[in-house]
């Protein structure tokens, strides 16, 4: 008898646990409903926004509005308000029905920069200034793989050392010509190529461009044109003592 009832109290305790745990999910499971359909109001794209274009542009064109989003899925930085956004420009095309939200506008320049300069991930654009004679002339197009070579110069700008700075980094643009003013001539039809400046914009890490930037203070650089077959690699610098070992 005193088994039977012990029994009986363990299927009931049994019981009110499963019950417990029943209404706890169910608890929970309301809980979760509630979060994924409770909704807020952030700004969205009633139409296309084209880079480029101002918020206060697409607001005054009917191209923003007020939009119920759910809690799950708003996007950090959206919200209802457009102030912060004001006096800025889409950098890509927000399509209708985004989300607004920081990361995808800016300022004019970020936008022209983005469409003329495809920086790839993780990189940095910069710009070097070389001679006309140093940078293989007319061959040298955005897409173009280039070795930058560093020669570093003393007082009387006679040449230190020499040495290949960057291996391999890929041009990003071949950009404005201009005349040497130290060679002082007038940009006339007697500029030879070695009074020719150019600008040329090459991808680089953040390192690369630290090194570029020192270089260039500290002499002139050249690049050199590669291909796939070209064996570039770093080694000791060309100098007085052996330059014809």
């Amino acid at each position: 008898m005193d088994r039977r009832r012990l029994l009986l109290v363990v299927a009931a305790v049994i019981a009110a646990v499963g019950v417990a745990l029943v209404f706890a999910y169910a608890r929970s499971a309301d809980t979760r409903a509630a979060d994924k359909y409770d909704t807020v109001e952030v700004l969205t794209a009633s139409k296309d926004i084209e880079p480029g274009e101002s918020l206060d542009d697409a607001l005054e064109n009917g191209k923003v509005q007020l939009t119920h989003v759910a809690k799950a899925q708003l996007l950090e930085g959206a919200s209802d308000d457009s102030d912060p956004l004001r006096d800025k420009v889409a950098l890509t095309t927000v399509y209708a029905g985004e989300q607004l939200i920081p990361a995808k506008f800016g300022a004019l320049e970020d936008v022209e920069a983005r469409a003329t300069l495809p920086i790839p991930e993780g990189k940095l654009a910069i710009s070097i200034l070389v001679k006309d004679d140093g940078r293989v002339g007319r061959f040298t197009k955005a897409g173009a793989e280039v070795s930058i070579i560093s020669t570093l110069l003393d007082d009387s700008q006679h040449p230190i050392l020499t040495r290949v700075l960057l291996d391999r980094v890929t041009v990003l643009a071949d950009g404005t010509q201009t005349v040497d003013p130290e060679d002082g001539t007038d940009g006339g039809d007697n500029v030879t190529d070695t009074e020719l400046q150019r600008l040329v914009t090459v991808a680089v890490t953040q390192k690369q461009a630290e090194k570029v930037r020192f270089a260039e203070k500290s002499g002139e650089l050249t690049i050199a044109l590669l291909n796939d077959a070209s064996n570039v690699k770093g080694g000791p610098p060309v100098n007085a003592d052996n330059l014809f070992d």
